[in-house]
């Protein structure tokens, strides 16, 4: 062997040796089923241990037929069993945001959608099969849907069993990732469909029966009309700091756009007064925070441009946040209708991220208009390690 194949073979060998071992522990399946459409997971974990993951079950993303499913893991997360099935009214129900609460009690947002056909008639070309759009003209135009206005809007059900059974619906904002108790003992609830581009921040008592509107965070003005913000999420800081993070979405839409990064505010006087929203350098969308057990504040969010996945990055205050920190823990998915990941920490430096995308290796699944017969997103996790924290003084 002469000097240089020597030299080659030694330098691949200590790449291969050096190279940093993956975070991501494995992959699993909450809920699969093919043929039916899963997005928009929530997750938390309910006052006795169990994981508790809300999602949406629909026909496809605009069918008029969601209704809010639940899984459940009473193992840590190692096994799922449902679903159960906890709102189904006669519109297309979404949205399943989670808030517990400091008694035990857990709240879920929902979203209800009267579609109609004016509104199927205006999708672009190729938005779905005519014979697609044509069958959900006939399901709205059905009495028992097009007079469903009373069931229109956001509401709230609150369950005080660990989520075995659930209250009749009452009016409440909207969420799709829930809320948090604030020190003060107050609730805090981010929303964003009455705005349609601003995220509102809705405030209740312990009880969250009575709800106000505390305070809206928009665009600054010099990007109003190509930006708007959606899909907010917020933390507390042990400081008593409170984080807010948004969707930006580019006008008009366009999920790969570059501007569709991650835009935040904070409040240091419990959610009354805002700061200047301002972008972060993390591309994807929506975000959902986590405080964890080291201080440090994790933001999980998909990835909807090439590579097609899930992505997560760790900073040490809430505010400030750094690529070189940004972790893959998903590049494998079909196409880019993916995304909503919610994170909880099983034990300190464990956690566990749950998502929705097709949980298949078929690259090739015709999006525009979707094939009806392809593999339809599903409700999967991974269970992966933090990274230690690095110090960049």
């Amino acid at each position: 062997m002469n000097r240089s194949v020597f030299l080659f073979l030694v330098c691949i060998l200590f790449v291969f040796c050096s190279r940093e071992p993956s975070l991501v522990r494995n992959h699993l399946s909450i809920y699969s089923a093919p043929s039916e459409y899963c997005a928009w997971p929530s997750m938390v974990r309910a006052e006795n241990g169990d994981i508790l993951v809300t999602f949406c079950q629909s026909e496809e993303h605009l069918g008029p037929d969601g209704r809010i499913l639940l899984m459940r893991s009473t193992d840590n997360g190692q096994s799922w069993e449902g679903p159960q099935v906890i709102y189904d009214s006669p519109l297309d129900d979404r949205e399943s945001g989670l808030t517990p609460l400091r008694d035990g009690r857990i709240l879920v947002h929902i979203y209800s959608m009267r579609f109609t056909r004016s509104y199927y008639e205006s999708l672009p070309d190729k938005a779905y099969e005519p014979q697609v759009l044509s069958r959900w003209i006939d399901w709205v135009e059905q009495p028992s849907y097009s007079t469903a206005r009373d069931h229109e809007g956001s509401w709230i059900i609150e369950s005080r069993d660990h989520g075995r059974t659930w209250s009749e619906p009452r009016r409440g904002p909207d969420s799709n990732h829930g809320g948090i108790h604030v020190n003060d003992g107050r609730l805090l609830v981010p929303a964003y469909r009455k705005e349609q581009s601003a995220a509102a921040i809705y405030r209740a008592d312990s009880a969250g029966i009575n709800w106000e509107l505390a305070a809206i965070v928009a665009p600054p003005a010099e990007i109003a009309d190509s930006l708007r913000f959606g899909e907010p999420h917020l933390v507390q800081l042990p400081s008593g700091r409170i984080i807010l993070m948004m969707r930006a979405t580019a006008i008009p839409y366009n999920d790969q756009d570059p501007k569709c990064v991650l835009w935040q505010s904070y409040s240091d006087d419990g959610g009354d007064t805002w700061a200047d929203p301002f972008p972060t350098p993390l591309w994807g969308f929506p975000p959902h925070l986590l405080l964890l057990e080291d201080g440090r504040v994790l933001c999980t969010y998909g990835y909807r441009r090439p590579p097609y996945g899930q992505r997560a990055c760790i900073s040490a205050d809430g505010l400030n946040w750094n690529l070189a920190d940004e972790v893959v823990l998903r590049d494998d998915a079909a196409n880019p209708d993916l995304g909503y990941p919610v994170s909880i920490e099983l034990e300190p430096g464990t956690v566990l991220t749950v998502y929705y995308q097709p949980d298949v290796n078929d690259r090739d699944q015709r999006m525009h208009p979707p094939d009806p017969e392809r593999s339809k997103p599903d409700i999967t996790g991974t269970i992966w390690t933090l990274p230690a924290p690095i110090d960049r003084r």
